[in-house]
């Protein structure tokens, strides 16, 4: 394919505003390299699990069991974890000057934040698959469709967080991103229903939960186990997602003036 130009005298412009798999497979690499990461996003939501999953073995919530939706709402924070951290990683590469070299290439922005949300969201899904094999072992039993639904609802849930982790790394700086992304997780994922069932929290919170960004792929994961309606949750989870890859997008452009 022949890459576009601009104009006369202008830089050629590639396919696709430079999103390429060469990129994505480079940048992927990257990611999984990086053994604290890794041991983070994947490791946290396992231990979760295992001190708050298997002592509920015994007990049911209606029909449902406590391990089912324990397994599924770690699987959720898992794939939050895993892809806001993955995102807010560009605050390093703003201070070692990265994204500066690439305004001299002619990388789109949005070509740019497709690589590293599409990256971000391979962190999720493996966190998904952690959380699912570990439940499995432990003798977590649901019908297929639980597995594959809420599995898939989890693991595209977490481009919201990538787009999240993005629009954080760009604002803060790289010595504090993650101090503000852990604790601001842990309460986006209270929020969400993922460590406590939302209705035992109070009805005020209850009501500024459901437009939160945690609230949204938290309802829509457990569907497929408990039913209900999923208007408003996905409602909340396309919103959140325009809003964090609207704002990285923005701030992409606008930080090199900074």
């Amino acid at each position: 394919m022949t890459p576009a130009t601009a104009g006369p005298g202008a830089p050629a412009r590639p396919p696709y505003g430079g999103f390429n798999t060469v990129a994505l497979r480079l940048e992927a690499r990257r990611v999984l390299r990086n053994r604290r990461t890794l041991v983070f996003a994947l490791g946290m939501p396992a231990l979760f699990f295992l001190s708050f999953g298997l002592p509920q073995s015994g007990r049911a919530a209606g029909e449902t069991g406590v391990r089912q939706l324990t397994m599924i709402n770690m699987a959720v924070y898992g794939s939050m974890l895993a892809a806001t951290s993955c995102g807010a990683a560009v605050a390093i590469e703003r201070s070692l000057g990265w994204t500066r070299q690439l305004r001299v290439t002619p990388l789109l922005p949005l070509a740019h934040l497709a690589i590293k949300v599409l990256t971000a969201m391979l962190l999720g899904l493996l966190s998904v698959a952690v959380e699912f094999a570990l439940g499995a072992a432990s003798g977590v039993r649901a019908p297929l469709r639980v597995w594959l639904l809420s599995g898939l609802i989890a693991w595209l849930g977490s481009s919201v967080f990538a787009a999240l982790g993005l629009f954080a790394g760009f604002v803060l700086p790289s010595e504090n991103v993650m101090q503000f992304v852990g604790p601001a997780l842990a309460l986006l994922a209270l929020l969400g229903g993922l460590f406590v069932p939302l209705p035992l929290l109070p009805e005020p919170v209850r009501a500024f939960a459901a437009f939160t960004p945690g609230y949204g792929v938290g309802q829509l994961a457990r569907v497929p186990l408990t039913g209900g309606p999923v208007g408003g949750a996905l409602a909340n989870l396309t919103i959140w997602a325009t809003v964090f890859l609207a704002g990285a997008a923005w701030l992409y452009r606008r930080d090199p003036a900074r």
